[in-house]
């Protein structure tokens, strides 16, 4: 078995070689955007955290003492 016979599939080379593709493509996006959601997430939160007045917290603070 030569390595073109390999990659020729015995003729199924089209079907084979891009299902390989699109179920790449389809892994790196799983991966990808939950990815990019999570980091999303993290700016938001931290934007919110940083947007809070230090009043607030120093209240809260207090409270418990």
């Amino acid at each position: 078995m030569s390595l073109s016979e390999f990659f020729n599939m015995g003729g199924y080379a089209v079907f084979v070689w891009s299902s390989y593709g699109l179920t790449l493509v389809l892994l790196v996006l799983n991966w990808f955007i939950p990815y990019q959601q999570h980091k999303q997430n993290l700016r938001k939160l931290t934007r919110q955290f940083r947007s809070e007045k230090p009043d607030r917290k120093l209240k809260n603070n207090d409270s418990r003492t």
